[in-house]
């Protein structure tokens, strides 16, 4: 049906005084003696219209007053009676969908929590359709970013049969069913779909790095998935995920390059969001306003590995976990590294290269990779970046070391025979970015239905 969006309504003026039709979700009702009130959603902004029933011209359908009813509105446009936008003096209200009293969305018991366990209705909420029109901003400011700096959008497989980490942590991809027999592993593979072990990709990166090696500068955004036994706030299975890939860059290139494309991101979110970050500042983490401004102006802190382990070491903090040197920062660790001493994101750099995946560039003390993680206030690690291993000798020998199938990884250590160059990339978890941004604490709150550990609502 022909209708104007809520937000037009709101934000353009030349519509003052004119007939319109809108279309949206009742969210409350207030009535009185002569005059009643509908405040009326479609999701098109934060704000809502307001909806003037007057009475004596107009008999309003009960269902049509019921919170979640869905309804379609004729009216004229006039200024708000308090502030600067507008509201809709109704002519016409038309019912287009009931909704029952047991619509589950009521103030008193609306917490996080609970709508977790609605996910098909939360986005109905404040909360919600602000979070997710942050999402949609930073998705398409991700995507011009690297438009404007001449990077090709590449699409690489969903279904692999590499494990990019090399940690096996990869949903397998098979036709077979339940009962299917086979006397070893290589005969149960042989004869499924792909006539070898598949997995759902961990990240584009491998692939990236051969388009890198045809167009210089690549960027992949798409689902990642992981088959990691992590329960918490901050692992998901299934996320989506930023990887760019740049040829002829080195480690200090590519850490240049994801502070920039994240100040860019950041600063689009906030001059195209503002009402929704009003809101989140208001309700979800005070300061985050002046927090991601400070983000934007401030040059990121650089320290390497050794040198913060030793400062955490000496921290007058109590940590759960001991800090040593070999062993991986956990979360506690990067919080205190970037909320108690630098107070801003901080690039590690230089990790052990036992921690570390095995086609991260190893550096010359032989100990260590050129490898980074991004930490930032509130998160901990929302970037991993690393000059890649150009050397084929290296490279075979760390994934020797590691006792991975040097067939499956053929094509890529060609990348290494033919005209091999030093590159680098960095993987975003996009979800993360989003909790950053908004000050929400729960993955689970940021994507659309979120799959993790015995959860696929």
């Amino acid at each position: 049906m022909k209708h104007l969006d809520i937000y037009d309504v709101l934000n353009d003026k030349s519509l003052l005084g004119k007939k319109v039709t809108v279309c949206g979700w009742v969210r409350t009702f207030r009535d009185s003696a002569q005059v009643a009130f509908l405040e009326l959603a479609d999701g098109t902004s934060f704000a809502r219209l307001q909806i003037v029933v007057d009475k004596s011209k107009l008999t309003l359908d009960p269902e049509c007053a019921k919170n979640g009813a869905s309804v379609c509105v004729k009216g004229e446009v006039v200024k708000a009676f308090k502030g600067e936008g507008a509201e809709l003096n109704a002519e016409e209200i038309t019912l287009l969908g009931k909704c029952p009293p047991e619509y589950p969305i009521q103030k008193k018991r609306t917490t996080l929590e609970f709508l977790r366990g609605i996910p098909h209705l939360r986005l109905r909420t404040n909360t919600f359709t602000a979070v997710f029109r942050v999402r949609s901003v930073a998705a398409q400011a991700i995507h011009r970013y690297f438009h404007e700096h001449r990077y090709y959008y590449v699409n690489t497989p969903i279904i692999t049969a590499s494990d990019c980490e090399g940690a096996g942590e990869m949903f397998r991809v098979t036709t077979h069913g339940y009962q299917a027999k086979a006397s070893s592993e290589a005969e149960y593979y042989k004869n499924d779909f792909f006539g070898q072990k598949a997995g759902l990709s961990v990240s584009g990166q491998l692939e990236g790095e051969v388009a890198a090696t045809a167009f210089s500068k690549i960027y992949t955004f798409g689902p990642s998935f992981r088959a990691e036994n992590s329960n918490t706030t901050r692992h998901l299975a299934e996320f989506w995920h930023i990887e760019p890939e740049v040829a002829f860059a080195e480690l200090p290139d590519i850490m240049e390059i994801a502070e920039d494309m994240l100040k860019y991101v950041i600063k689009a979110v906030m001059d195209e969001c503002p009402d929704e970050m009003n809101f989140f500042d208001s309700f979800m983490e005070k300061g985050l306003k002046e927090k991601l401004h400070n983000v934007v102006n401030s040059k990121f802190g650089v320290i390497d590995y050794t040198d913060a382990v030793e400062m955490l070491k000496k921290a007058n903090a109590q940590f759960v976990y001991p800090v040593e040197w070999g062993c991986d920062l956990q979360t506690e660790h990067e919080k205190y590294l970037t909320e108690v001493v630098f107070k801003k994101p901080l690039f590690v750099i230089n990790y052990p290269k036992q921690i570390k995946s095995f086609y991260m560039k190893q550096n010359a003390d032989g100990k260590t990779v050129a490898a980074t993680d991004l930490l930032v206030p509130g998160i901990g690690e929302i970037i991993g970046c690393s000059e890649r291993e150009a050397d084929l000798e290296k490279l075979v020998s760390a994934m020797k070391a590691r006792g991975m199938d040097m067939q499956s990884y053929k094509q890529y250590l060609d990348l290494r025979v033919f005209g091999s160059v030093p590159h680098s990339g960095f993987g975003l978890g996009f979800e993360r970015f989003v909790m950053y941004v908004t000050g929400m604490e729960n993955i689970r709150d940021v994507t659309l239905f979120p799959r993790s550990v015995n959860n696929i609502m």
